[in-house]
């Protein structure tokens, strides 16, 4: 910032009474959502939002349809642990972190609402800022015809950060894309204190310490960050970076139809689940974007679809040779894993056709046993090692194994 930059910065600071490093804290302080005085309450045949916060900030409101959801944005906030919701056009509420500098709120819908009414007003005295949206019910028509993301300046989506693609001389390093599922306004599973999510982050960064100080690998990661990525992203970092391969890490709590699970498992991708509880699985994990908010509407293109199943195909036998040797080596690190350790379901991240991709479920937060692992330290490290050491057994024998085609 030049000199005279500066000066005018701070005779303008002084005229509002702050120094510069006061500046710097008000400014950076997040607006607070009360809890306390925020509400979600049937208003009508229809609902009323009102939600208290510690000052103005920039906000938007649309709906979504297929399903049916309200979407609330916001400039950064701090959310309580949970606002006050008795709607009966409600059916759940979720909030969070969505994309560095954007705070989201999503409620689904019982029934076809638009936006009746929503309004931001802010006291004079104490700058607090009080936020009412009412919705209404209207007909199935008049819904789709209103659903959308507005095109908007100050909230659009970022662009994600694109990982430097890797030189042409990296010495046969490996370029591994590491994705911690979930993140944001999507924590995934939560049972016995630990949060998805959080835990997975923890691991990816032991994991790519550990691939790191071992050499032969260079990392990147969808998310460093408590932050939302939509799963077509983790896959568009993924190409960006030029990755070799990608590997989803994810620690998810089985529902209760689909039975009971523990140990590691390795998922790779097909059209039909291998069983019941990898299709359970696929399906929770493909409600990601949904659960943040996504529009997904005017999505699908055959013909890409199409060249994309073709290089699948090419990739596939990889896949599975990665598979098998990722489970070989995190039970060689720490011994038992799941009965059924290699599995398949039509997990959208993995759809990548020309990157091996494959889905680690370290273990399974359902699983008091698992739980104790995941939140051991030692016994992660154990883990990460054991993916390293698969990692390295793959290379080495697919380096064999294009040499044999080539001949």
């Amino acid at each position: 910032m030049s000199s005279l930059r500066t000066l005018m910065m701070i005779v303008a600071l002084s005229v509002m009474g702050l120094t510069p490093a006061a500046a710097r804290a008000e400014l950076s302080a997040l607006a607070r959502i009360d809890a306390g005085q925020s509400a979600i309450v049937d208003k009508g045949q229809g609902a009323e939002i009102t939600l208290s916060l510690s000052q103005s900030v920039p906000w938007r409101v649309f709906v979504l349809d297929n399903p049916r959801r309200a979407v609330l944005d916001f400039s950064d906030v701090l959310w309580p642990p949970a606002v006050e919701e008795n709607a009966a056009a409600i059916e759940a509420v979720r909030m969070g972190a969505f994309q560095p500098g954007w705070s989201r709120m999503v409620l689904d819908l019982a029934e076809p609402m638009v936006v009746g009414t929503a309004a931001m007003a802010t006291g004079a005295e104490d700058g607090r800022a009080t936020l009412r949206v009412t919705l209404r019910p209207v007909s199935e028509s008049e819904f789709a015809a209103s659903a959308g993301a507005p095109q908007s300046a100050r909230f659009r989506l970022q662009e994600p950060r694109l990982p430097r693609a890797p030189a042409d001389d990296e010495d046969g390093r490996l370029h591994v894309m590491l994705d911690p599922g979930h993140g944001g306004i999507d924590p995934g599973a939560e049972a016995g204190g630990l949060q998805e999510a959080a835990l997975m982050l923890t691991f990816a960064r032991e994991l790519r310490e550990v691939l790191l100080r071992s050499g032969g690998f260079e990392v990147s990661m969808t998310r460093d960050g408590d932050v939302f990525v939509p799963l077509e992203t983790r896959i568009t970092l993924a190409r960006a970076a030029g990755a070799d391969v990608f590997v989803s890490l994810h620690a998810d709590a089985l529902p209760e139809d689909a039975g009971q699970a523990s140990g590691a498992t390795v998922y790779t991708l097909s059209d039909e689940a291998s069983d019941l509880a990898s299709q359970r699985l696929a399906e929770r994990h493909d409600q990601s974007d949904l659960l943040a908010g996504v529009d997904l509407t005017g999505q699908g293109d055959e013909i890409a679809l199409i060249l994309m199943e073709l290089a699948r195909r090419e990739t596939e036998p990889r896949v599975d040779n990665l598979a098998d040797a990722l489970v070989g080596g995190i039970r060689d690190a720490t011994g038992p894993v799941n009965s059924r350790p290699r599995r398949s379901a039509g997990f959208s991240v993995l759809k990548a056709p020309d990157i091996p991709s494959v889905l680690v479920e370290l273990g399974f937060l359902s699983s008091a046993r698992d739980r104790a692992k995941l939140a051991d330290p030692e016994w992660r490290a154990k883990a990460a090692e054991g993916i390293r050491d698969g990692l390295r057994l793959w290379v080495q024998e697919d380096a064999i194994r294009a040499q044999l085609v080539r001949q």
